[in-house]
């Protein structure tokens, strides 16, 4: 790796000392109780070289059992990529951790490539992760990401979005992909390379105008402008919280297994706001929509139901308001079999960030399917 020196990388060196006393706040709040092995993302780049320092440094003590396993993917999209995936496990291997190469193999779309890519990569990141036997995968965000990300989203309008992204976010329903640097800036992390002679690869896609994210930097967007988010996960994750009760309190068994049977006395619940997000997610999760339903489209609905009876479509779903109860089935053959699962189809089928986490579980216990796991948090309340 360009800049690098790893001559001397025994763990009791004063900057492993360092190195360990920088991760102690990040990582003492992870829960490693049956975790055997974590796999750490690293791309060469500075903020996924300083995670796997840090990681070495504050996984590798005696008290710690859990194995190490450095993943790069390449995405074979430059011609210096199977280089730089080289460097980094020569990095690893002066570390003395195992290193995995993970080719995105296969042709690579005409358009969509960054969103292509993205999905490509942690899905063979999940698959080296279920290899090594963990459901932890780490990855390098930086606050700098979530600023940015906050703010391309901005550019789109309001809504959940406006919270970023997740401490940790599930993959397809197995695999915690946990960003344990969201809090730290890009800089500082490059000033701990700096003090210990450890250098990085600069990404020129990072600077590809090609790409929104390029651009946004390029225009010094992302700027402290847009960090209001944390109130928007704060309260994001509250609303999650009272939607998940809603649809604990109201729910009703289903015996045909083909949907969501609720008391319609949730239409009237007092707390508007979490009956509206409970029923987007039951309808979204029954449908196999991706996407939550609009609010606009939800307030249609909901002035079609009025006091019942009554039917109406919505997120191929027919909702039906009927003898006090509330039905809600997917219109057409489902894609998988049996019930509606929130991990098995659906809004969180792919993604499901810790902020939604309650609901998602609210909504797998009345479609009578498996919990997701918990968070890889020594508190619950964390993520």
């Amino acid at each position: 790796m360009p800049g690098a020196d790893t001559r001397d990388r025994d763990p009791t060196t004063r900057q492993d000392a360092q190195f360990r006393a920088d991760a102690e706040p990040i990582f003492s709040r992870l829960s490693l109780v049956s975790c055997p092995a974590i796999v750490v993302a690293v791309s060469g780049g500075s903020d996924s070289t300083a995670l796997l320092l840090l990681s070495h440094a504050w996984f590798s003590t005696p008290r710690c059992a859990t194995r190490l396993i450095v993943a790069t993917v390449d995405h074979g999209l430059r011609a210096d990529s199977a280089a730089e995936a080289a460097a980094v496990a020569a990095l690893a291997g002066d570390l003395g951790l195992e290193h995995r190469l993970l080719r995105w193999e296969g042709a690579k779309p005409s358009s969509g490539i960054a969103a292509a890519a993205r999905l490509a990569r942690y899905r063979l990141l999940a698959e080296a992760a279920r290899e090594a036997g963990t459901d932890l995968l780490l990855t390098g965000h930086t606050l700098d990401d979530q600023l940015e990300t906050v703010a391309m989203r901005a550019e789109r309008g309001p809504g959940r979005g406006l919270s970023g992204m997740a401490p940790a976010t599930l993959f397809q329903g197995r695999t915690w992909i946990v960003r344990p640097l969201l809090e730290i800036r890009r800089e500082a992390l490059r000033a701990m390379l700096r003090r210990a002679g450890i250098g990085w690869i600069e990404d020129p896609s990072n600077r590809d105008p090609r790409y929104e994210r390029a651009r946004l930097r390029a225009s010094g967007g992302g700027a402290p402008a847009h960090a209001g988010f944390a109130e928007a996960q704060r309260d994001r994750a509250d609303l999650s919280r009272r939607a998940a009760g809603l649809v604990a309190r109201y729910g009703q068994p289903s015996p045909a297994q083909a949907g969501f049977a609720l008391d319609a006395a949730l239409l009237d619940a007092p707390d508007g706001q979490a009956m509206r997000l409970a029923l987007r997610a039951l309808l979204a999760v029954a449908g196999e929509a991706e996407q939550l339903p609009a609010e606009a489209a939800l307030s249609a609905l909901l002035a079609e139901l009025g006091a019942g009876p009554a039917r109406a479509t919505l997120s191929r779903c027919l909702v039906e308001h009927r003898g006090g109860t509330l039905r809600i089935v997917r219109e057409g053959p489902r894609k998988g079999a049996g019930a509606a699962s929130p991990t098995g189809g659906g809004p969180w089928s792919t993604f499901l960030p810790s902020f939604d986490l309650e609901l998602a579980r609210a909504v797998a216990a009345l479609a009578g399917q498996p919990a997701p796991p918990d968070l890889p948090f020594g508190s619950h309340n964390e993520g």
